[in-house]
C-alpha cells in the first residue's frame, strides 16, 4: 500500500456551521425537510409510478459534486431540489448555505457525496462583495430595515486604514436575522416575531480582506477570504459602525468554497441544457459531475490492495505492514484500483474504516478526475 498527499485546499453569509452540516446531509425537500420517496407498490424495479397523466421516474443513484453558480433570488434548498430533479437523484445535499440575495458557488452533494460534506464545509470561502454606506438595516442586507442613517460618506484612505483591524482571528457578533439557535429557536424566526435578539461575539478568522473597487462615495467592493462560520454581513455592519457612516450588503457573490473555485461552477441554465441534451442521447448528465473525492483534496490518499480492500468494505480494520506502509497518523481517504473505497483513520498500525463509499450508480466521467 502506498501514500501519497492529495493536493491542497485553495482554500459565510453562512449560517451556523453546526446547523448547515446537518442540513448538509439531508436529503432537503422545497420546504427545508428530507425528501421521503414514496413507498414501491409494483415490485418491478424498472416500473415507473403513474398519478393521472403524470409519470414519475424512479430515483436512481448518482454520486459526485455539482458547483452550482447559483443565481440571485433562488434559496439553497430550492437549488438542491431542482438539482435532484434535473440528475434524478436518491440524495442530495449541499455544503453551506447562500442566502438568496447571493450569487456563486453552491456546491451540491449527490449520493454518496454527500458523505464528504464535512469536508468542503470546514474549507475555505471566498467572497466578493460590496458595501453601500449610508445606512445600517436590521437584516444587514439590502432586504432589510433601515435602522440607522449618516450622511457622512468614508474616504479611501480612511476603509484601507481600517482593514487590518478585520485580518486574522477577530471577535464576530452574527447578524441578529441568521440561523443561530437561541434556547432552541432560530435567530432569524425570533427576530421576525418582534424579539430582542442578544447574541454571543464568537472567534472567526478572516485570512483576507481587500478594497478592490470604490465605484463611487455611496459603495464599495471588498474581497474577503475566511473560514468557517465567518458572517460578511457582519463585517459590513462593523466596518460602517467604525467608520461612523453606517453600511450593509447590497451585493454578494461567493467565488470559493474549499477545493470549489469559479473555475467549477456551472450556471443552472447550462446545467438544464446539458440535462435536455442527455434525455436525447447527445450527452450525459456524467459530464456535469465532479469526483466524489474532490472534496478530499486536503488530506492524504491511501491505495490499498484488493484483499485489503474487501476487508475495509466489510467495515474490517487492516494492519500496517512491509516497508512502504506509512508512518503518519490521522484521516486519510483509501482507494483500490484508483477507485474511491472509504474514508478511515491511520494509527496504532492500521487503518480502521470509519466511511465506506458504494459508487454503484452514475458517477463523474472519467476526464472531470482531472482538475484544471
Amino acid at each position: 500500500m502506498t501514500m501519497n498527499p492529495a493536493h491542497g485546499a485553495i482554500g459565510s453569509d453562512e449560517v451556523d456551521t453546526r446547523e448547515a452540516q446537518q442540513n448538509s446531509f439531508a436529503d432537503i425537500g422545497g420546504n427545508g425537510e428530507p425528501h421521503r420517496e414514496a413507498r414501491r407498490v409494483n415490485n418491478d424495479p424498472r416500473a415507473n409510478k403513474q398519478k393521472g397523466n403524470q409519470v414519475r421516474r424512479d430515483r436512481r443513484d448518482v454520486h459526485g459534486w455539482v458547483v452550482l453558480d447559483k443565481p440571485i433570488g433562488m434559496t439553497s434548498t430550492q437549488a438542491v431540489a431542482v438539482l435532484k430533479r434535473l440528475f434524478n437523484a436518491k440524495r442530495a445535499g449541499h455544503a453551506g448555505t447562500l442566502d438568496p440575495l447571493a450569487s456563486g458557488g453552491l456546491p451540491i452533494a449527490l449520493g454518496e457525496a454527500t458523505k464528504t460534506v464535512p469536508f468542503v464545509m470546514d474549507g475555505r470561502k471566498r467572497y466578493r462583495f460590496t458595501v453601500c454606506w449610508g445606512e445600517e438595516r436590521d437584516t444587514d442586507d439590502i432586504e432589510g430595515r433601515v435602522t440607522a442613517t449618516s450622511d457622512q460618506r468614508p474616504t479611501r484612505e480612511a476603509i484601507e486604514a481600517l482593514l487590518p483591524r478585520f485580518t486574522g482571528i477577530i471577535e464576530q457578533v452574527p447578524p441578529r436575522y441568521s440561523a443561530i439557535k437561541v434556547q432552541g429557536e432560530r435567530a432569524y424566526d425570533l427576530a421576525r416575531d418582534g424579539e430582542v435578539v442578544e447574541l454571543a461575539p464568537r472567534p472567526v478568522e478572516i485570512h483576507h480582506l481587500t478594497l478592490v473597487d470604490q465605484p463611487d462615495n455611496d459603495r464599495a467592493v471588498f474581497e474577503a477570504e475566511c473560514g468557517k462560520g465567518t458572517y460578511v454581513r457582519a463585517l459590513a455592519r462593523d466596518m460602517g459602525r467604525i467608520l461612523g457612516n453606517f453600511g450593509h450588503i447590497c451585493a454578494l457573490r461567493r467565488t470559493l468554497v474549499g477545493p470549489f473555485s469559479e473555475n467549477d461552477m456551472i450556471p443552472l441554465d447550462q446545467l438544464e441544457a446539458l440535462c435536455d441534451r442527455a434525455a436525447s442521447g447527445e450527452g450525459s448528465l456524467a459530464d456535469a459531475l465532479m469526483p466524489v473525492e474532490t472534496a478530499l483534496d486536503d488530506i492524504p490518499a491511501l491505495a490499498v490492495t484488493r484483499a485489503d480492500a474487501a476487508r475495509l468494505h466489510r467495515g474490517q480494520a487492516v494492519l500496517l505492514r512491509g516497508r512502504d506502509a506509512p508512518t503518519s497518523s490521522g484521516t486519510v481517504y483509501v482507494t483500490v484500483a484508483g477507485r474511491l473505497l472509504a474514508l478511515a483513520e491511520v494509527g496504532n498500525g492500521e487503518i480502521i474504516p470509519k466511511r465506506v463509499f458504494n459508487l454503484t450508480g452514475l458517477t463523474a466521467s472519467t476526464g472531470r478526475n482531472e482538475r484544471n
